[in-house]
């Protein structure tokens, strides 16, 4: 095998890899919208193929999980086909997986989140889980770590969401997730409160998608790319593996 992956193992196949196996991956995702260009499902599909790239560097140790594929989503609600957990239930969900699997032995987990709106959520989840449950709770973003090449290529001011940076990041990992023939820049709304609630600025708090973009992107998917998408993807991977292999003291060459 190049990667453990639950959904591909059989019992004895996963007792075995628990002789070698440090830590879970647990992709967390979201379905919601992403305007005219990209299908609902990208942050769980997104989530699961970063982990299963993170998951084959990481071989022998690491063991990736089944993809939580909705989040916390009700910014997103009023376009049609989303769908939202409250965040005590991605809470709930997390804590069920983790006992389950801390009961095989696994004690360290990372949740890796494709989707912003979970973050907090899955702030909270780390800090009371790890006390509840006894076991070691990290979480990152899937390619939020690779600032170069993001610094370097991305020029929208306001990014994240169906934008140049995720589009080009599906249609390096799934490109069935795009569609390039409806490729729009985001329809922004000017001048609404929710300029003052962003992240960064001085107030924070809760607006509808709606309220910042009509056609529910931001940034500008025109100018996504396969290569921009490789570049970002892979320096994001290698980021997370250097950090792994430090915290967890695994004793691995991952730099190669």
């Amino acid at each position: 095998m190049e990667c453990y992956n639950l959904t591909k193992m059989t019992w004895q196949e996963v007792e075995e890899s628990l002789k070698t196996v440090k830590f879970a991956i647990i992709p967390i995702g979201a379905h919601e919208q992403h305007g005219p260009h990209m299908v609902e499902s990208c942050d769980a599909v997104l989530a699961e193929k970063m982990a299963e790239k993170l998951g084959q560097k990481m071989f022998p140790y690491a063991l990736v999980t089944p993809t939580i594929n909705m989040g916390v989503s009700p910014h997103h609600l009023n376009f049609p086909g989303t769908i939202s957990l409250q965040p005590n239930t991605l809470i709930a969900i997390l804590k069920d997986m983790l006992s389950s699997l801390s009961h095989h032995g696994i004690k360290k987990f990372l949740l890796l989140n494709s989707h912003g709106g979970n973050q907090t959520t899955l702030n909270v989840a780390s800090m009371t889980l790890t006390k509840e449950l006894n076991v070691d709770i990290y979480y990152a973003k899937t390619t939020a770590s690779a600032k170069k090449t993001i610094g370097n290529f991305i020029t929208s001011p306001l990014f994240g969401h169906s934008c140049e940076r995720e589009v080009s990041e599906a249609l390096y990992l799934a490109p069935e997730l795009v569609r390039p023939d409806q490729l729009e820049k985001g329809d922004i709304q000017e001048s609404g409160r929710w300029e003052q609630l962003r992240p960064g600025k001085a107030i924070q708090g809760f607006y509808f998608y709606e309220e910042m973009t009509q056609n529910g992107s931001i940034g500008d998917a025109t100018k996504a790319s396969w290569e921009l998408g490789q570049q970002i993807v892979e320096e994001a991977l290698e980021n997370l593996s250097k950090e792994l292999n430090s915290l967890l003291n695994l004793k691995m060459d991952v730099y190669i």
